[in-house]
Protein backbone atom coordinates (compact mmCIF):
# COMPACT_ATOMS: atom_id res chain seq x y z
CA UNK A 1 0.00 0.00 0.00
CA UNK A 2 1.14 3.54 -0.79
CA UNK A 3 1.26 6.10 1.74
CA UNK A 4 -0.46 9.59 0.00
CA UNK A 5 1.38 12.20 1.44
CA UNK A 6 5.44 14.22 1.78
CA UNK A 7 7.10 13.42 4.98
CA UNK A 8 9.15 15.44 7.61
CA UNK A 9 12.76 14.88 8.14
CA UNK A 10 11.30 12.77 11.23
CA UNK A 11 9.65 10.64 9.13
CA UNK A 12 6.25 11.06 10.01
CA UNK A 13 3.59 11.34 6.81
CA UNK A 14 2.41 14.50 6.21
CA UNK A 15 -1.63 14.08 4.58
CA UNK A 16 -2.53 15.93 1.51
CA UNK A 17 -4.20 19.33 1.82
CA UNK A 18 -7.56 17.31 1.48
CA UNK A 19 -6.56 15.17 3.96
CA UNK A 20 -5.26 17.82 6.51
CA UNK A 21 -8.67 19.81 5.93
CA UNK A 22 -11.36 16.25 7.02
CA UNK A 23 -8.00 15.80 9.71
CA UNK A 24 -8.28 18.77 10.90
CA UNK A 25 -12.54 18.04 11.09
CA UNK A 26 -11.96 15.09 12.97
CA UNK A 27 -9.78 16.38 15.77
CA UNK A 28 -11.80 18.99 16.43
CA UNK A 29 -15.19 16.96 16.67
CA UNK A 30 -13.23 14.75 19.17
CA UNK A 31 -11.72 16.52 21.88
CA UNK A 32 -13.95 17.97 24.91
CA UNK A 33 -16.61 20.96 24.15
CA UNK A 34 -13.29 23.60 25.20
CA UNK A 35 -10.55 22.61 23.50
CA UNK A 36 -13.05 21.97 19.69
CA UNK A 37 -13.93 25.65 20.31
CA UNK A 38 -10.19 26.77 21.14
CA UNK A 39 -9.27 25.04 17.90
CA UNK A 40 -12.41 26.48 15.72
CA UNK A 41 -11.86 29.97 17.22
CA UNK A 42 -8.46 29.68 15.87
CA UNK A 43 -8.73 28.13 12.54
CA UNK A 44 -11.01 31.26 12.35
CA UNK A 45 -8.87 33.77 13.21
CA UNK A 46 -6.09 32.45 11.03
CA UNK A 47 -7.92 34.75 8.47
CA UNK A 48 -8.37 33.67 4.82
CA UNK A 49 -4.76 32.38 4.35
CA UNK A 50 -5.55 29.30 6.12
CA UNK A 51 -9.34 29.08 4.83
CA UNK A 52 -7.68 29.37 1.45
CA UNK A 53 -5.63 26.81 1.77
CA UNK A 54 -7.56 23.61 3.26
CA UNK A 55 -10.90 25.11 2.38
CA UNK A 56 -12.62 25.70 5.97
CA UNK A 57 -15.86 27.60 6.09
CA UNK A 58 -17.66 28.63 8.68
CA UNK A 59 -20.12 26.34 8.09
CA UNK A 60 -17.41 23.36 8.75
CA UNK A 61 -16.49 24.88 11.70
CA UNK A 62 -20.49 24.81 13.59
CA UNK A 63 -20.40 21.34 12.36
CA UNK A 64 -17.46 20.33 14.22
CA UNK A 65 -19.01 21.46 17.48
CA UNK A 66 -22.42 19.55 17.16
CA UNK A 67 -22.97 16.63 18.61
CA UNK A 68 -26.11 14.17 17.76
CA UNK A 69 -27.70 12.60 20.53
CA UNK A 70 -29.69 10.00 19.74
CA UNK A 71 -30.92 7.47 22.80
CA UNK A 72 -31.21 7.63 26.62
CA UNK A 73 -28.07 9.00 28.88
CA UNK A 74 -25.58 5.92 28.81
CA UNK A 75 -24.63 3.60 31.36
CA UNK A 76 -22.41 0.55 31.23
CA UNK A 77 -25.60 -1.91 31.52
CA UNK A 78 -26.72 0.18 28.55
CA UNK A 79 -23.50 -0.33 26.51
CA UNK A 80 -23.35 -4.26 27.33
CA UNK A 81 -26.93 -4.98 26.33
CA UNK A 82 -27.98 -7.40 23.21
CA UNK A 83 -30.49 -4.44 22.02
CA UNK A 84 -30.75 -0.64 22.63
CA UNK A 85 -33.48 1.72 23.20
CA UNK A 86 -34.81 1.87 19.86
CA UNK A 87 -37.28 -0.31 17.73
CA UNK A 88 -35.82 -0.85 14.37
CA UNK A 89 -36.78 -2.82 11.05
CA UNK A 90 -34.48 -4.64 8.23
CA UNK A 91 -34.79 -4.94 4.56
CA UNK A 92 -32.80 -7.19 2.29
CA UNK A 93 -30.64 -6.14 -0.46
CA UNK A 94 -30.37 -7.82 -3.64
CA UNK A 95 -26.73 -7.77 -5.37
CA UNK A 96 -25.97 -4.50 -6.74
CA UNK A 97 -23.00 -3.15 -9.11
CA UNK A 98 -20.32 -2.66 -6.91
CA UNK A 99 -21.24 -5.03 -3.56
CA UNK A 100 -23.04 -8.47 -2.53
CA UNK A 101 -26.06 -7.22 -1.84
CA UNK A 102 -27.40 -7.69 2.03
CA UNK A 103 -29.22 -6.53 4.89
CA UNK A 104 -30.12 -3.18 5.98
CA UNK A 105 -31.33 -2.96 10.27
CA UNK A 106 -32.42 0.95 10.69
CA UNK A 107 -34.06 2.49 13.99
CA UNK A 108 -37.76 2.88 12.76
CA UNK A 109 -37.95 6.44 15.30
CA UNK A 110 -38.68 9.34 12.60
CA UNK A 111 -38.76 12.21 15.22
CA UNK A 112 -34.80 12.82 15.90
CA UNK A 113 -33.64 13.42 12.79
CA UNK A 114 -31.26 11.35 10.43
CA UNK A 115 -28.79 8.81 12.27
CA UNK A 116 -25.32 7.91 11.24
CA UNK A 117 -24.69 4.70 9.48
CA UNK A 118 -22.04 2.13 8.88
CA UNK A 119 -21.10 -0.71 6.14
CA UNK A 120 -19.98 -4.27 7.68
CA UNK A 121 -18.18 -6.65 5.68
CA UNK A 122 -17.50 -10.48 6.93
CA UNK A 123 -14.22 -12.59 5.71
CA UNK A 124 -13.24 -14.81 3.47
CA UNK A 125 -16.08 -17.30 3.23
CA UNK A 126 -18.39 -16.08 5.41
CA UNK A 127 -21.43 -14.25 4.28
CA UNK A 128 -23.52 -11.84 6.17
CA UNK A 129 -24.87 -14.17 9.04
CA UNK A 130 -21.28 -14.18 10.42
CA UNK A 131 -21.37 -10.51 11.69
CA UNK A 132 -25.11 -10.26 11.52
CA UNK A 133 -25.30 -9.33 15.25
CA UNK A 134 -24.03 -6.38 15.01
CA UNK A 135 -27.42 -5.38 13.11
CA UNK A 136 -29.83 -5.33 16.07
CA UNK A 137 -26.93 -3.94 18.26
CA UNK A 138 -26.09 -0.52 16.69
CA UNK A 139 -29.64 -0.09 15.04
CA UNK A 140 -31.40 -0.35 18.53
CA UNK A 141 -28.69 2.23 19.52
CA UNK A 142 -30.03 4.55 16.86
CA UNK A 143 -27.51 3.56 13.73
CA UNK A 144 -28.07 2.78 10.13
CA UNK A 145 -26.85 -0.63 9.51
CA UNK A 146 -25.90 -2.21 6.47
CA UNK A 147 -24.04 -5.79 6.71
CA UNK A 148 -23.49 -6.89 3.17
CA UNK A 149 -22.21 -9.69 1.24
CA UNK A 150 -19.09 -9.52 -0.68
CA UNK A 151 -18.89 -10.38 -4.63
CA UNK A 152 -16.78 -13.17 -3.67
CA UNK A 153 -16.38 -14.85 -0.30
CA UNK A 154 -13.44 -17.00 -1.34
CA UNK A 155 -11.56 -14.66 -3.55
CA UNK A 156 -11.65 -10.42 -2.42
CA UNK A 157 -8.81 -9.24 -0.99
CA UNK A 158 -9.18 -6.40 1.82
CA UNK A 159 -9.35 -3.62 -1.51
CA UNK A 160 -11.78 -5.26 -3.31
CA UNK A 161 -13.77 -5.29 0.03
CA UNK A 162 -12.76 -1.89 0.88
CA UNK A 163 -14.06 -1.09 -2.02
CA UNK A 164 -17.15 -3.13 -1.60
CA UNK A 165 -17.41 -1.11 1.72
CA UNK A 166 -17.45 2.11 0.05
CA UNK A 167 -19.84 1.30 -2.52
CA UNK A 168 -22.45 0.15 -0.41
CA UNK A 169 -22.40 3.17 1.83
CA UNK A 170 -23.45 5.41 -1.57
CA UNK A 171 -25.79 3.10 -2.31
CA UNK A 172 -27.16 3.50 1.46
CA UNK A 173 -27.23 7.01 1.54
CA UNK A 174 -27.95 7.05 -1.92
CA UNK A 175 -30.96 5.06 -3.32
CA UNK A 176 -31.91 2.79 -0.71
CA UNK A 177 -35.07 2.72 0.79
CA UNK A 178 -33.68 4.49 3.85
CA UNK A 179 -32.00 6.93 2.18
CA UNK A 180 -33.72 9.78 4.17
CA UNK A 181 -32.86 8.05 7.44
CA UNK A 182 -28.63 8.54 6.82
CA UNK A 183 -26.85 11.37 7.49
CA UNK A 184 -24.42 11.02 4.62
CA UNK A 185 -21.87 13.38 6.71
CA UNK A 186 -21.78 10.52 9.38
CA UNK A 187 -20.83 7.25 8.35
CA UNK A 188 -18.27 4.46 9.37
CA UNK A 189 -17.07 0.74 8.45
CA UNK A 190 -15.82 -2.41 9.78
CA UNK A 191 -15.49 -5.45 8.90
CA UNK A 192 -13.87 -8.83 10.46
CA UNK A 193 -10.89 -10.78 9.11
CA UNK A 194 -10.42 -9.65 5.56
CA UNK A 195 -13.72 -7.39 5.92
CA UNK A 196 -11.56 -5.78 8.81
CA UNK A 197 -8.70 -5.10 6.35
CA UNK A 198 -11.25 -4.31 3.88
CA UNK A 199 -12.34 -1.35 6.59
CA UNK A 200 -8.74 0.00 6.66
CA UNK A 201 -8.66 0.54 3.31
CA UNK A 202 -11.86 2.08 2.98
CA UNK A 203 -10.73 4.29 5.50
CA UNK A 204 -7.64 4.93 3.25
CA UNK A 205 -9.32 6.10 0.66
CA UNK A 206 -12.20 8.02 2.04
CA UNK A 207 -10.86 10.44 5.02
CA UNK A 208 -14.76 11.85 5.57
CA UNK A 209 -15.46 9.05 6.76
CA UNK A 210 -15.81 9.43 10.87
CA UNK A 211 -14.96 5.69 11.95
CA UNK A 212 -13.25 2.34 11.18
CA UNK A 213 -13.42 -0.80 13.05
CA UNK A 214 -11.35 -3.47 11.85
CA UNK A 215 -12.44 -7.16 13.75
CA UNK A 216 -9.61 -9.60 14.15
CA UNK A 217 -8.03 -7.63 10.70
CA UNK A 218 -6.58 -9.85 8.17
CA UNK A 219 -3.78 -7.29 6.75
CA UNK A 220 -0.76 -7.98 4.09
CA UNK A 221 0.28 -4.54 4.12
CA UNK A 222 1.57 -3.46 7.79
CA UNK A 223 1.66 0.51 7.79
CA UNK A 224 -1.31 2.31 8.00
CA UNK A 225 -0.02 6.23 7.91
CA UNK A 226 -2.32 6.79 5.42
CA UNK A 227 -5.33 6.32 7.70
CA UNK A 228 -6.99 9.53 9.32
CA UNK A 229 -10.13 7.78 10.57
CA UNK A 230 -10.54 7.17 14.14
CA UNK A 231 -10.12 3.45 14.21
CA UNK A 232 -10.62 0.95 16.89
CA UNK A 233 -8.61 -2.16 16.35
CA UNK A 234 -9.77 -5.73 17.55
CA UNK A 235 -7.39 -8.50 17.93
CA UNK A 236 -7.83 -12.25 19.73
CA UNK A 237 -5.05 -13.34 22.21
CA UNK A 238 -4.98 -16.56 20.88
CA UNK A 239 -5.96 -16.02 17.18
CA UNK A 240 -4.05 -18.28 14.62
CA UNK A 241 -5.50 -16.94 11.72
CA UNK A 242 -4.25 -13.70 11.95
CA UNK A 243 -1.81 -13.66 15.12
CA UNK A 244 -2.29 -10.29 16.65
CA UNK A 245 1.84 -9.54 16.51
CA UNK A 246 1.81 -9.54 12.88
CA UNK A 247 -1.75 -7.84 11.87
CA UNK A 248 -3.99 -6.02 14.65
CA UNK A 249 -0.71 -4.65 16.89
CA UNK A 250 1.20 -3.60 13.59
CA UNK A 251 -2.20 -1.79 12.49
CA UNK A 252 -2.50 -0.35 15.66
CA UNK A 253 0.76 0.76 16.08
CA UNK A 254 0.90 2.68 12.02
CA UNK A 255 -2.23 4.64 13.04
CA UNK A 256 0.02 7.64 13.72
CA UNK A 257 -2.29 9.88 11.63
CA UNK A 258 -5.46 8.78 12.93
CA UNK A 259 -7.08 11.51 15.04
CA UNK A 260 -7.99 9.17 18.21
CA UNK A 261 -7.09 4.82 17.43
CA UNK A 262 -7.73 2.06 20.04
CA UNK A 263 -6.88 -1.53 20.43
CA UNK A 264 -8.73 -4.05 22.18
CA UNK A 265 -7.16 -7.35 22.71
CA UNK A 266 -9.72 -10.36 24.20
CA UNK A 267 -8.02 -12.37 26.80
CA UNK A 268 -7.86 -15.97 25.19
CA UNK A 269 -9.85 -15.97 22.50
CA UNK A 270 -9.12 -16.44 18.52
CA UNK A 271 -9.77 -15.53 14.84
CA UNK A 272 -13.54 -16.01 15.25
CA UNK A 273 -14.28 -13.54 18.57
CA UNK A 274 -16.34 -11.03 16.86
CA UNK A 275 -18.68 -13.89 14.92
CA UNK A 276 -20.82 -13.90 17.55
CA UNK A 277 -22.59 -11.82 20.33
CA UNK A 278 -19.63 -10.16 22.30
CA UNK A 279 -20.52 -8.02 25.16
CA UNK A 280 -17.31 -6.45 25.06
CA UNK A 281 -16.99 -6.15 21.89
CA UNK A 282 -20.25 -4.78 21.47
CA UNK A 283 -19.88 -2.51 23.99
CA UNK A 284 -16.62 -0.48 22.78
CA UNK A 285 -17.85 -0.60 19.52
CA UNK A 286 -21.41 0.94 20.25
CA UNK A 287 -19.44 3.41 22.48
CA UNK A 288 -16.64 3.98 19.74
CA UNK A 289 -19.81 5.12 17.15
CA UNK A 290 -21.43 7.32 19.57
CA UNK A 291 -18.59 9.25 20.10
CA UNK A 292 -16.84 9.76 16.67
CA UNK A 293 -19.49 9.27 14.39
CA UNK A 294 -22.45 11.05 16.47
CA UNK A 295 -19.87 12.92 18.34
CA UNK A 296 -21.82 12.26 21.68
CA UNK A 297 -19.48 13.20 24.48
CA UNK A 298 -21.40 11.64 26.61
CA UNK A 299 -19.23 8.50 25.65
CA UNK A 300 -16.22 9.85 26.52
CA UNK A 301 -16.17 8.85 30.14
CA UNK A 302 -16.27 4.76 28.42
CA UNK A 303 -13.61 5.04 26.50
CA UNK A 304 -11.36 7.18 28.30
CA UNK A 305 -9.43 6.45 30.60
CA UNK A 306 -8.67 2.79 29.37
CA UNK A 307 -9.53 -0.35 30.70
CA UNK A 308 -7.03 -2.10 32.89
CA UNK A 309 -6.24 -6.00 31.46
CA UNK A 310 -8.47 -7.98 33.28
CA UNK A 311 -9.93 -12.10 32.81
CA UNK A 312 -11.44 -10.35 29.39
CA UNK A 313 -9.41 -7.89 28.03
CA UNK A 314 -5.79 -9.16 27.59
CA UNK A 315 -4.63 -5.93 27.02
CA UNK A 316 -6.10 -1.87 25.60
CA UNK A 317 -4.05 0.75 24.01
CA UNK A 318 -5.35 4.23 23.40
CA UNK A 319 -4.86 7.87 22.50
CA UNK A 320 -6.51 8.78 25.27
CA UNK A 321 -4.27 11.21 27.73
CA UNK A 322 -2.03 9.48 29.87
CA UNK A 323 -2.79 6.13 28.35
Amino acid sequence: MQTHGSKSPTGRTHAPPHVRNHLMHHRTRHRSLRVRLRHAVAALLTGGLLLGAVGVTDATAATAQQEYRRGPDPTLSSLQAAQGPFSYAKVSVAAQTGFGGGTIYYPTDTSQGTFGAIAISPGLNENQSAVSWFGPKLASNGFVVFIINNLNTAADQPPARGRQLLAALDYLTGSSTVANRVDKNRLAVAGHSLGGGGALNAAAARPSLQAAIPLTPYVYDKSWTNVYVPTFVVGGETDNVAPVADHAEPIYQTLTNAPERAYLEMNGRGHAVANSYNTTIGQYTLAWLKRYVDNDTRYEKFLCPPPAPNSVIAEYRSSCPGS
